[in-house]
């Protein structure tokens, strides 16, 4: 029971695995950034022309969130919950900072951080961080007019965006011509800083660890591990050249929003379709339910990998 629960967002005050998800994304976009930028400025060598194509990505991004929310709904919604209308403003705020220096990044993501820790207190000093109650419930209702059951607001875009902002400083130092081993050391460190002050805050009783409304603790906490397990990938990776098992993973990165959006709309149904038969064919072997959900789970995500692997060998990619 303690492993299934790891791959289910925590109810408020904590962490599990399933919490770093959106964060190692929104990191990863950033990482991402500078070499994209490069490249594009490479091709069109037009600044105009690659931000024109950064705020389309923009739009197209908060297209598709606000439209899932829609899907979920089953009718025409407005909600702004959803990691790709958030990843819209972090992608578009880091854009305007990639050509600044390390500091003014850095400067600025911290600045996001005191901003979002200002606004809960400066609203409600006593329980700053009570779900129905907070600064996020209360944009919710001056945006969508309505709060989210689950305690998810849409402000969390303003703090995750340090994320995305980290990743791309990374993605500098990782362009720059330091050793490697300098890098990852710097990445080491970093991923440490931010573990002892995100687990500190919380700890201390000072500002708590919710992914759900994405704390300057939460940022903090998960940003750290993002930090840490790029560190340690790139070691494996590129100084220890131990490529051999990261064709998976790099197959589903290849088309990563089209497999997520398509598991969004047809995730459930996959899972349902798909228990059918496992569940068919091993009703015989006296596995518990949660042993089979398990085995269903392996069987979907087997599934959407081949789906990914089908496009790969067709050479189709959706980019926006």
């Amino acid at each position: 029971m303690v492993f299934f629960i790891q791959f289910t967002h925590h109810e408020w005050n904590g962490l599990r695995f399933w919490d770093l998800i959106q964060p190692f994304f929104m990191f990863i976009v950033g990482v991402a950034m500078p070499f994209s930028l490069n490249k594009r400025l490479a091709i069109s060598e037009d600044r105009r022309q690659v931000t024109l194509h950064i705020l389309k990505r923009c739009l197209f991004l908060f297209l598709f969130g606000t439209g899932l929310h829609c899907i979920y709904s089953g009718k025409l919604v407005f909600e702004l919950w959803n990691v790709l209308t958030q990843l819209s403003f972090t992608v578009l705020v880091t854009y305007f900072l990639l050509t600044k220096g390390w500091k003014v990044q850095l400067g600025v993501s911290l600045g996001l951080l005191a901003l979002t820790e200002i606004l809960y207190r400066a609203y409600h000093p006593e329980v700053p961080f009570e779900h129905g109650t907070n600064f996020g419930n209360y944009t919710d209702q001056l945006l969508m007019g309505k709060i989210n059951n689950g305690g998810w607001v849409a402000i969390n875009a303003i703090p995750t965006a340090a994320h995305t902002i980290w990743g791309a400083i990374c993605g500098n130092l990782l362009l720059s011509n330091r050793p490697d081993s300098e890098k990852v050391k710097t990445f080491a460190i970093a991923g440490l800083l931010g573990l002892v002050i995100g687990f500190g805050l919380d700890l201390a009783g000072i500002t708590p660890i919710i992914k759900r409304i994405s704390t300057t603790a939460f940022v903090f906490a998960s940003g750290g591990w993002a930090l840490l397990a790029l560190a340690f990938f790139y070691w494996l990776v590129d100084i220890k050249k131990q490529k051999g098992w990261v064709f998976p993973f790099l197959i589903v990165g290849m088309n990563s929003i089209f497999i997520y959006l398509f598991a969004e709309i047809l995730g459930r149904w996959l899972f349902k379709t798909t228990g059918i038969f496992t569940t068919g064919f091993l009703s015989w072997s006296g596995l518990e339910e949660h042993g089979l959900a398990l085995i269903t789970a392996i069987v979907t995500l087997s599934a959407l990998w081949g789906l990914c692997y089908f496009l790969y060998r067709k050479g189709m990619f959706f980019r926006i």
